[in-house]
């Protein structure tokens, strides 16, 4: 009996080997033969197209439409990329220390790094950069950048921008420098009278938890440390290694910080705390919200599931997608998405399901439920959805006004223009109500037309209206409403006037006092930071949501 079990088994594996063999076989036929067809398709549409095709952008947009259907974070890196690959695993690149955006369509100079070039010689936030040495720069080749800002450290750049409130263009000959961007943009004790220290943790490159770890050993030098606010509000993350490096500082030695498995599931690595941690018994709050993204999800998953500390503010955004860097040439690299992680408990925070998406993938069933785990002191927590915050609470306007001027950059408009105009800069010594009616007239001078659902309805009516739908009495009934719709607007601005100078504070102390001017005015008009300051000065309130107040 014995001998036909062993028989039967020996079979068995036979089986699956030869199974597992086969398979294989018929993946890389079905890889050969794609290839040959996809190179014939490429080779005759290129020779004989009626219209002349570049061969490169041809190839390079049959890239990109294979990578279309996995994931986002899947993308071929071309030359112009190579510099950022750089910068994501040194935090550090050739540059003048600036960060470039778009606003309106512009190329927009959105924030200065205290001590190098562009700060040093008088480039301003909202300055838009019209040109760089001999290139124009619009929106169109804007994902271009990159190549004409960053080089090597000791070479020029010309940069030509436009300044509100200055006629002429100004020339800019800038040295590019080694810029070190920190991940700890900003560290203290918050409020300054307290012991609770605060970190607002921007990026995860590999400096992220020595740069944590300095800069508690500094505030220790000041006083005693008896709680500890960890700001990861709008960081969307960065390498794994640093996430690892950043939960070792808070979790026990040997916690599992987090699992990552690969296509095989049953091939998991697991990475565990292996130093004492510098804060290990002081009170931990972590900040989260949808912009808390990848690397943030790493490090609030792991506290959260060890009840280390608690945390607080909106869901995350939900990646639970862990991407390598393959270089292709010497100048080309493929971003790929080779793995999933997992928190502790088990758990998965990946919000979207991209195999459903699309159907190139053998399986599109996806993983995504929301189930139950437990952290080790057995409270619930979700899978999917992203981290969800033990203590919800919002930062947001309740006004769809106020948003809606934020997401057009008005706030930032204006305070640029302020800065350009005016020698009194300091907000304790300005008029706010001066300030504020101020914004109001620059609004209707500048004529925005700030949009919200209503208007967007409105903008369908009159439509409608142009095209002889509706008779002259609807026509002047609307016309009513639309001008008492105006005028409820402007009440709004006056109803939420506290919140339209908490963003002027914000932006204008920015332009003068850089990054720490921002942040600290933040600190006025900060909702959740408020909250945890609170909670932590509660025993009882912080143990309470840790559901440990029972075990003391």
């Amino acid at each position: 009996m014995r001998v036909k079990v062993f028989i039967n088994t020996v079979l068995l594996s036979v089986m699956l080997l030869s199974s597992n063999a086969q398979s294989k076989a018929d993946v890389y036929y079905e890889i050969a033969n794609s290839i040959d067809i996809f190179g014939k398709v490429y080779k005759e549409i290129t020779l004989n197209y009626v219209d002349e095709i570049d061969p490169r952008e041809f190839m390079l947009s049959g890239i990109k439409g294979m990578l279309d259907a996995l994931d986002p974070y899947t993308v071929y890196m071309d030359e112009s990329n190579q510099k950022d690959i750089e910068f994501m695993t040194t935090g550090k690149y050739g540059g003048i220390g600036a960060t470039i955006g778009l606003r309106n369509d512009r190329v927009t100079v959105v924030d200065l790094i205290e001590g190098y070039s562009a700060q040093r010689q008088g480039v301003r936030i909202g300055d838009v950069i019209v040109k760089v040495d001999s290139m124009e720069l619009d929106e169109k080749n804007y994902d271009d950048l990159s190549l004409y800002m960053k080089g090597d450290p000791g070479t020029l750049v010309s940069v030509t921008i436009e300044r509100e409130g200055v006629d002429e263009e100004i020339v800019f000959n800038l040295l590019r420098e080694e810029v070190e961007v920190k991940n700890v943009t900003y560290f203290g004790f918050v409020p300054k009278e307290s012991n609770n220290a605060y970190f607002k943790l921007s990026g995860f490159n590999r400096a992220a938890g020595e740069e944590i770890k300095k800069a508690f050993l500094e505030l220790r030098t000041e006083k005693e440390i008896h709680s500890i606010v960890l700001d990861l509000r709008g960081n969307p993350g960065g390498l794994l290694d640093a996430a690892i490096d950043v939960a070792d500082k808070f979790l026990n030695k040997g916690d599992v910080i987090v699992s990552v498995a690969g296509r095989d599931t049953n091939d998991i690595t697991k990475y565990y705390a292996d130093e004492e941690p510098i804060a290990g018994e002081v009170d931990l709050i972590v900040l989260i919200d949808k912009g808390s993204a990848s690397a943030s999800e790493i490090v609030a998953g792991a506290v959260q599931d060890h009840d280390r500390g608690v945390i607080l503010g909106e869901a995350s955004f939900g990646k639970g997608l862990v991407q390598n860097v393959i270089p292709l040439t010497s100048t080309t690299s493929l971003k790929i998405t080779t793995g999933k992680y997992f928190t502790p408990s088990g758990r998965s925070i990946q919000k979207t399901n991209y195999l459903e998406e699309s159907e190139v993938f053998v399986d599109s069933s996806g993983n995504l439920l929301k189930e139950e785990f437990r952290t080790d002191h057995n409270r619930v927590v979700y899978s999917g959805g992203g981290v969800q915050p033990d203590t919800t609470v919002s930062n947001n306007s309740e006004s769809e006004l106020i948003r809606s001027l934020l997401a057009q950059g008005i706030f930032f408009q204006f305070a640029t223009t302020y800065f350009n105009t005016n020698e009194n800069l300091e907000w304790q010594n300005l008029d706010q109500e001066k300030i504020f009616q101020d914004f109001k007239s620059y609004i209707v001078e500048k004529d925005f037309g700030v949009s919200t659902k209503v208007d967007k309805i409105l903008r369908d009516l009159k439509k409608e209206f142009e095209n002889g739908s509706f008779n002259d009495s609807v026509q002047e009934r609307f016309n009513e409403f639309e001008s008492e719709l105006q005028k409820q607007k402007r009440n709004e601005l006056d109803y939420y006037k506290t919140e339209v100078l908490a963003q002027l504070h914000k932006e204008i102390s920015a332009r003068t006092d850089g990054r720490i001017g921002r942040v600290e005015a933040s600190f006025n008009y900060d909702n959740q930071l408020d909250t945890a300051v609170r909670i932590l000065g509660s025993r009882d309130s912080y143990l309470s949501i840790l559901a440990l107040a029972e075990q003391q």
